[in-house]
């Protein structure tokens, strides 16, 4: 357990509560304590529950502090000073108020840097709080990670009826070694002197205009440290891949953008992931096609078929053929609407199967039939279908 990171409001904190222990509990009552509450809140067996996430955050800074026996001596002393009358006017640590309310104690003089203050107060909370505390502590921002973007491939069944994929993301987040630190492990950080801790700067744009930028120093972390971290040289961040279930709804199309929130980039200093947005791509059927809610299938039918009328079978997807009725004289390229075997709606109901009929040509004829067909043309010679054709064209 390193010094890093430690923050001035630790001495506000009851971490013996926190970890469920008496403040008397020994080092190994503590460690047993946190090592429970760790198992029964770690994220990776409640992915989804922020309440076990934040409390895992919680007991393992408590057990930061009062699982190292150096800290917490230190931190009993600043709970037993600070209890003793309650904190400082405004709630704060600097200014001039005294601890009690109405005491003369100057809290700046009992914080004043060892350097020049000859120890003391001052010595304690340096050393507890990572050194230099001073009224202008501050802590990183929590930021929200980063939006991605994808793209997965279903097939045309799947995208009616909804599918589960694996998805493989990659992303920027913080460093593996430093966790976003920024700072080689076991080292302090200081707040940054370009930006002061705001973590932005200032910059004047056509002289009256002025618009804040990320602190080139720090990156908009507000601290920096002296000593990088030798993995990412001091940037804070790497890559990270993992595999992620993504639920595709029922009814997507071909091109559809779907927002899966919080799967994407992970966010910094406890803030939330950004989302993910996945891209989706349909493949093609061979004998069915989609226009909207419903379905489309194009029917090989027989000129006397057409001609005479006919009763043909109709394919379904992933259902029984059913029988569709041809009138006589139906022309070629009709569209007939069998209700009720599209694509599934929203409501749970399904829209209809479009079929349209389509004259097949043979590429051969047989004697027969070719006598046949002579014979049907001699005796429709007398309807010319192009007559009116050529009077339009004038």
């Amino acid at each position: 357990m390193g010094d890093d990171g430690i923050r001035s409001d630790w001495a506000t904190k009851d971490f013996y509560k926190e970890l469920g222990v008496a403040k008397t509990a020994s080092q190994d009552e503590i460690k047993k304590a946190y090592r429970k509450l760790a198992r029964a809140n770690h994220p990776d067996s409640h992915p989804d529950d922020t309440a076990k996430h934040d409390k895992f955050k919680a007991v393992a800074e408590a057990y930061d502090v009062i699982g190292d026996a150096d800290k917490r001596a230190k931190y009993d002393q600043a709970r037993e000073l600070f209890g003793r009358g309650g904190y400082p006017a405004g709630g704060g640590f600097g200014g001039g108020a005294g601890f009690g309310g109405g005491g003369n104690v100057n809290v700046e003089d009992l914080l004043r840097d060892r350097a020049g203050g000859g120890g003391g107060f001052g010595d304690l909370f340096g050393d507890l709080f990572g050194g230099g505390f001073t009224q202008s502590r501050r802590t990183q921002r929590a930021t929200r990670g980063g939006d991605l973007e994808t793209t997965a491939t279903i097939g045309f069944t799947e995208a009616l009826e909804g599918v589960t994929v694996s998805l493989r993301i990659s992303s920027d987040s913080a460093c593996a070694t430093c966790h976003g630190t920024g700072g080689k492990p076991g080292t302090q950080p200081h707040v940054c002197p370009t930006c002061d801790g705001s973590g932005f700067v200032t910059a004047s744009v056509g002289g009256a205009f002025s618009m804040n930028e990320t602190c080139p120093t720090c990156g908009g972390r507000q601290l920096v440290y002296d000593d990088p971290c030798p993995t990412c040289h001091g940037t804070g961040r790497g890559q990270s891949a993992r595999t992620i279930q993504a639920k595709i709804p029922a009814g997507v199309k071909d091109g559809q953008r779907i927002r899966l929130r919080g799967k994407g980039a992970p966010g910094d200093h406890g803030g939330p992931a950004g989302d993910l947005y996945v891209t989706v791509k349909v493949t093609g059927h061979r004998v069915f096609g989609r226009k909207g809610e419903h379905l489309t299938i194009d029917v090989p039918v027989s000129f006397p078929e057409l001609a005479l009328g006919a009763e043909i079978k109709v394919p379904t997807l992933g259902g029984a053929p059913v029988t569709l009725k041809v009138p006589a004289g139906t022309p070629n390229g009709r569209t007939f609407r069998i209700r009720g075997k599209g694509a599934e709606k929203r409501d749970g109901t399904k829209g209809d199967l479009l079929a349209t009929v389509e004259v097949q040509v043979p590429g051969n004829l047989g004697p027969e039939a070719k006598q046949a067909l002579e014979a049907y043309a001699a005796a429709t010679a007398d309807a010319p279908l192009r007559a009116g054709l050529y009077d339009e064209a004038r």
